[in-house]
């Protein structure tokens, strides 16, 4: 019989320690909410696979649509041999994506790819190199998207030099004094210091801010980047890797404000667990990179476009767009409820489902990553699965999937309490 224990050497004799993992016992079966480990023992899913899982572990309609595929063609590498499941999907993206422009979409196999192909793509249609992102931001494991990072560990320590040309921007966060009006400041000293405006591709920024805390990113602030990028011809790209497809109550959260990006970067919950992901955007500047310029082996593989198309159809048919919105003010009633029983509870942020709490020192805002990781570990030895951010490691996020039943949303919601009470 398998155990945790035994598996757990095996994965320590096996495997690096740079890949770590969070949860001491190996999951053998999952079903929408929940899961169960080698031993048999349940828990339930507030992680949901960091923001993969809106429609739930095993979806019977992503199930059906792969097993499907699977009897038609498994791959046939979409530059050599089209296929129209792609051309569906991008057609599809296309009409979903904010703005009113004609768009275009290319799909690739990790949001690291599509963050890096949103940047080939830019400087490509702009003929310039430079790229502002923002601290706190995370934007993947590869070179580059750990260069537009905004989180040294445990994402970049060791790991430099790193691209050039990349600059960084203070994120806004009221909890910690940081205003729009000095990030704006920040972003006009970049200009004045490092690098002109002429040479900037792109401003990279995720609406809400994902391993960076759930800091929403306030209306002024999207609006002022609209103006900046338009008055310098620089391109505003949206990573909506782990906002997207109906996190936060709406489709994309580029949504919540009235400003369009130029190019937005999709992953994580696109395709319900099977690696996919995307930039769709402007046409002319999708355009801008030759034949043969964007791509990748496995880039649109056909199980993923099929799991995509039924994780969009999951989302229609059953209303997770707003079951989001509902979930959401079910858990920030609870927690603001908490809140004055809890004085580390500094701030319950979000939109829609993708909420968080932040959880400081009491009588201030001094983070406490160490309440955190014992609220975290609490919660898992009660049978739920939590994750925390942040760039201090003190804020505990939610995603839940959209598709959790209610009652078992509740129990996650008792045990969540217990674990931030105790």
């Amino acid at each position: 019989m398998k155990d945790n224990a035994s598996l757990r050497s095996r994965r320590e004799t096996a495997t690096p320690r740079g890949v770590s993992v969070m949860a001491p016992f190996f999951v053998e079966r999952a079903e929408n909410s929940e899961l169960w480990d080698v031993e048999g023992r349940r828990y339930i899913d507030f992680a949901g696979g960091i923001a993969v899982l809106n429609t739930g572990h095993r979806h019977p309609k992503v199930i059906a649509a792969v097993k499907a595929q699977l009897d038609a063609f498994t791959h046939s590498a979409y530059q050599v041999v089209a296929y129209e499941g792609y051309v569906a999907l991008a057609e599809r993206l296309n009409r979903l994506a904010p703005g009113a422009s004609p768009k275009k979409t290319s799909f690739f196999s990790t949001g690291a790819e599509a963050v890096e192909n949103a940047v080939k793509i830019s400087r490509a249609a702009t003929g310039r190199s430079g790229v502002i992102a923002f601290s706190g931001a995370f934007h993947g494991r590869t070179l580059l998207g750990m260069a537009l990072t905004g989180k040294v560990v445990p994402y970049k320590a060791s790991f430099g030099p790193f691209p050039q040309d990349i600059y960084h921007v203070p994120f806004p966060s009221a909890l910690h004094g940081v205003s729009v009006e000095d990030s704006l400041r920040a972003l006009q000293l970049i200009f004045k210091a490092d690098i002109e405006p002429s040479r900037v591709a792109a401003i990279l920024l995720e609406p809400v801010q994902g391993e960076g805390g759930f800091y929403v990113a306030p209306p002024e602030l999207m609006r002022a980047l609209r103006r900046v990028c338009d008055e310098h011809g620089i391109l505003l790209i949206a990573d909506e890797i782990q906002t997207g497809f109906a996190r936060t109550g709406k489709w994309f959260a580029m949504e919540h404000y009235d400003v369009a990006p130029d190019l937005m970067t999709t992953a994580k919950s696109l395709a319900g667990g099977f690696p996919l992901s995307a930039v769709t955007g402007r046409a002319e500047v999708m355009d801008a990179p030759g034949p043969g310029g964007l791509g990748g082996t496995y880039a649109g593989s056909p199980m993923s476009i099929a799991a995509a198309h039924a994780v969009l159809d999951v989302i229609e048919e059953e209303g997770l767009v707003k079951r989001a919105n509902h979930l959401g003010e079910v858990l920030r009633g609870r927690l603001d409820a908490l809140k004055s029983r809890q004085p580390r509870i500094a701030e319950v942020r979000g939109l829609g489902a993708m909420l968080a709490v932040e959880l400081c020192q009491p009588g201030g805002h001094t983070p406490d990553p160490d309440f955190t990781r014992a609220a975290q570990a609490r919660a898992l030895q009660r049978g739920l699965l939590l994750l925390s951010c942040g760039i201090y490691g003190n804020v505990l996020r939610f995603l839940f999937p959209l598709t959790i039943p209610e009652p078992v949303f509740n129990e996650g919601l008792s045990l969540l309490e217990e674990a931030l009470s105790a």
